[in-house]
Protein backbone atom coordinates (compact mmCIF):
# COMPACT_ATOMS: atom_id res chain seq x y z
CA UNK A 1 0.00 0.00 0.00
CA UNK A 2 1.51 3.29 -1.04
CA UNK A 3 0.57 6.76 0.00
CA UNK A 4 0.65 9.28 -2.84
CA UNK A 5 0.18 12.35 -0.66
CA UNK A 6 2.77 15.03 -1.38
CA UNK A 7 5.35 15.47 1.35
CA UNK A 8 6.63 19.04 1.45
CA UNK A 9 10.19 19.18 2.63
CA UNK A 10 13.20 21.47 2.57
CA UNK A 11 16.39 20.34 0.85
CA UNK A 12 17.95 19.79 4.28
CA UNK A 13 15.06 17.54 5.30
CA UNK A 14 15.23 15.62 2.01
CA UNK A 15 18.96 15.01 2.49
CA UNK A 16 18.32 13.84 6.06
CA UNK A 17 15.76 11.26 4.83
CA UNK A 18 18.25 9.94 2.26
CA UNK A 19 20.97 9.67 4.92
CA UNK A 20 18.68 7.78 7.32
CA UNK A 21 17.50 5.43 4.56
CA UNK A 22 21.09 4.64 3.56
CA UNK A 23 21.99 3.97 7.21
CA UNK A 24 19.03 1.64 7.67
CA UNK A 25 19.69 -0.29 4.46
CA UNK A 26 23.48 -0.49 4.62
CA UNK A 27 24.11 -0.82 8.36
CA UNK A 28 20.98 -1.69 10.33
CA UNK A 29 19.48 -4.24 7.92
CA UNK A 30 22.67 -6.38 7.78
CA UNK A 31 23.01 -6.18 11.58
CA UNK A 32 19.41 -7.32 12.09
CA UNK A 33 19.79 -10.14 9.55
CA UNK A 34 22.91 -11.31 11.36
CA UNK A 35 21.10 -11.23 14.72
CA UNK A 36 18.24 -13.22 13.18
CA UNK A 37 20.66 -15.88 11.86
CA UNK A 38 22.38 -16.16 15.25
CA UNK A 39 19.08 -16.51 17.09
CA UNK A 40 17.82 -19.06 14.57
CA UNK A 41 20.97 -21.13 15.02
CA UNK A 42 20.14 -21.58 18.70
CA UNK A 43 17.53 -24.18 17.85
CA UNK A 44 13.86 -24.44 18.83
CA UNK A 45 12.21 -21.29 17.45
CA UNK A 46 8.93 -21.76 19.33
CA UNK A 47 10.50 -20.74 22.64
CA UNK A 48 13.35 -18.58 21.39
CA UNK A 49 12.92 -15.06 22.77
CA UNK A 50 15.97 -13.77 20.92
CA UNK A 51 14.52 -14.95 17.62
CA UNK A 52 11.16 -13.32 18.38
CA UNK A 53 12.91 -10.05 19.32
CA UNK A 54 15.01 -10.13 16.14
CA UNK A 55 11.91 -10.77 13.98
CA UNK A 56 10.11 -7.86 15.66
CA UNK A 57 13.12 -5.60 15.13
CA UNK A 58 13.28 -6.68 11.48
CA UNK A 59 9.60 -5.88 10.96
CA UNK A 60 9.96 -2.40 12.52
CA UNK A 61 13.08 -1.73 10.44
CA UNK A 62 11.46 -2.80 7.17
CA UNK A 63 8.38 -0.70 7.94
CA UNK A 64 10.57 2.37 8.52
CA UNK A 65 12.46 1.73 5.26
CA UNK A 66 9.19 1.52 3.32
CA UNK A 67 7.93 4.70 4.96
CA UNK A 68 11.12 6.62 4.10
CA UNK A 69 11.10 5.34 0.52
CA UNK A 70 7.48 6.48 0.21
CA UNK A 71 8.39 9.92 1.58
CA UNK A 72 11.19 10.28 -0.96
CA UNK A 73 8.94 9.12 -3.78
CA UNK A 74 6.32 11.72 -2.89
CA UNK A 75 8.66 14.48 -1.73
CA UNK A 76 8.32 17.94 -3.12
CA UNK A 77 11.35 20.00 -2.24
CA UNK A 78 10.28 23.54 -1.48
CA UNK A 79 12.87 26.19 -2.10
CA UNK A 80 12.62 29.38 -0.11
CA UNK A 81 12.17 32.08 -2.71
CA UNK A 82 11.95 35.36 -0.85
CA UNK A 83 12.33 36.97 2.54
CA UNK A 84 9.47 39.43 2.23
CA UNK A 85 6.80 36.87 3.19
CA UNK A 86 6.82 33.88 5.54
CA UNK A 87 6.97 30.56 3.70
CA UNK A 88 8.20 27.01 4.10
CA UNK A 89 11.91 27.23 4.85
CA UNK A 90 11.72 30.70 6.39
CA UNK A 91 13.51 31.49 9.62
CA UNK A 92 11.06 33.77 11.39
CA UNK A 93 11.41 35.81 14.55
CA UNK A 94 8.07 36.51 16.18
CA UNK A 95 6.88 38.20 19.32
CA UNK A 96 4.04 36.89 21.44
CA UNK A 97 2.33 40.25 21.80
CA UNK A 98 0.77 39.87 25.26
CA UNK A 99 3.87 38.31 26.86
CA UNK A 100 6.41 40.49 25.00
CA UNK A 101 8.34 37.24 24.49
CA UNK A 102 10.37 36.67 21.30
CA UNK A 103 11.05 33.36 19.57
CA UNK A 104 12.76 32.38 16.35
CA UNK A 105 11.37 29.42 14.40
CA UNK A 106 12.22 27.69 11.16
CA UNK A 107 9.11 26.73 9.19
CA UNK A 108 9.59 23.16 7.90
CA UNK A 109 7.59 20.29 6.43
CA UNK A 110 5.69 18.17 8.91
CA UNK A 111 8.22 15.32 8.75
CA UNK A 112 11.05 17.69 9.69
CA UNK A 113 9.37 19.32 12.69
CA UNK A 114 11.45 19.30 15.87
CA UNK A 115 10.25 21.63 18.62
CA UNK A 116 13.50 21.11 20.57
CA UNK A 117 15.41 22.88 17.79
CA UNK A 118 12.63 25.41 17.07
CA UNK A 119 11.70 23.77 13.77
CA UNK A 120 7.92 23.98 13.57
CA UNK A 121 5.67 22.23 11.10
CA UNK A 122 4.04 24.23 8.35
CA UNK A 123 0.84 22.61 9.66
CA UNK A 124 1.24 23.93 13.21
CA UNK A 125 -1.13 26.67 14.44
CA UNK A 126 1.67 29.26 14.70
CA UNK A 127 3.01 28.52 11.21
CA UNK A 128 -0.48 28.55 9.70
CA UNK A 129 -1.11 31.93 11.29
CA UNK A 130 2.06 33.56 9.94
CA UNK A 131 2.32 31.96 6.48
CA UNK A 132 2.38 34.60 3.76
CA UNK A 133 2.63 37.37 6.36
CA UNK A 134 5.18 40.20 6.23
CA UNK A 135 7.38 41.87 8.83
CA UNK A 136 5.19 43.99 11.08
CA UNK A 137 2.02 41.93 10.58
CA UNK A 138 0.13 40.98 13.74
CA UNK A 139 -2.07 37.89 13.62
CA UNK A 140 -4.19 35.87 16.02
CA UNK A 141 -3.37 32.17 16.30
CA UNK A 142 -6.55 30.21 15.60
CA UNK A 143 -8.00 28.15 18.48
CA UNK A 144 -5.41 29.61 20.86
CA UNK A 145 -6.51 33.22 20.90
CA UNK A 146 -3.11 34.80 21.38
CA UNK A 147 -1.54 37.34 19.06
CA UNK A 148 1.88 37.20 17.45
CA UNK A 149 3.81 39.81 15.53
CA UNK A 150 6.26 38.97 12.74
CA UNK A 151 9.54 40.76 13.58
CA UNK A 152 12.00 39.33 11.04
CA UNK A 153 12.08 36.89 8.12
CA UNK A 154 15.25 35.26 6.80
Amino acid sequence: MTNNKKVYVTQEGFDKIIKELEFLKLEERPRVISALKEAKAQGDLSENAEYDAARTEQAVLEERIIMLENMLENAEIVEKTSTDKVSLGSVVTIEYVDEKEKETYTIVGSIEADPFTNKISVDSPVAKAILDKKVGDIVTVEDAGYKIKVLDIK
